[in-house]
């Protein structure tokens, strides 16, 4: 489509091409503004789950809790893994320059459970056991709330 008008040099200006669909209507925007919760992936509520379980136990355990870089991943890499299980989180020991790691999977978490407070509840409860291994401490020292029933908050 072109545009009547002068362009550079004496050419008429080109206007943007518009990519439609095949019924004939322009790209679809996002069905919800970006600054409010509908917005976010389900990838980003977990992350925000995952942070708030860390730093909840951030409070208590700061100074073992800076030796440990915190990940979430989709699915776990199961090319090292023996076992007839997935895992729904993993702890690495550190080596050379990188430190130690807990990594956290999303997707098998998810499949687990049926509404938001069991995923924040498990979230937390698999971040106590992976905090408690690295630390070579019983999870409910970590946190008094480990295996309770979720909570409606």
């Amino acid at each position: 489509m072109r545009r009547r008008g002068s362009g550079s040099l004496g050419r008429p200006a080109e206007l943007p091409r518009v990519r439609r669909d095949r019924h004939g209507r322009g790209i679809r925007g996002s069905l919800a503004p970006d600054d409010v919760p509908l917005s976010r992936t389900r990838a980003e509520r977990f992350d925000e789950i995952v942070i708030a379980a860390v730093e909840r136990l951030d409070k208590r355990w700061q100074d073992q809790l800076s030796k440990i870089e915190f990940a979430v991943e989709d699915v776990p890499s199961l090319d090292d893994w023996d076992r007839q299980w997935v895992p729904l989180a993993r702890t690495f020991a550190a080596t050379g320059a990188l430190p130690a790691r807990i990594v956290v999977f999303r997707r098998p978490v998810e499949t687990r459970v049926l509404d938001v407070v069991q995923l924040r509840a498990l979230v937390s409860d698999v971040v106590i056991e992976q905090v408690a291994e690295f630390l070579d401490v019983p999870p409910e020292d970590i946190d008094e709330g480990y295996g309770l029933p979720p909570t409606r908050d």
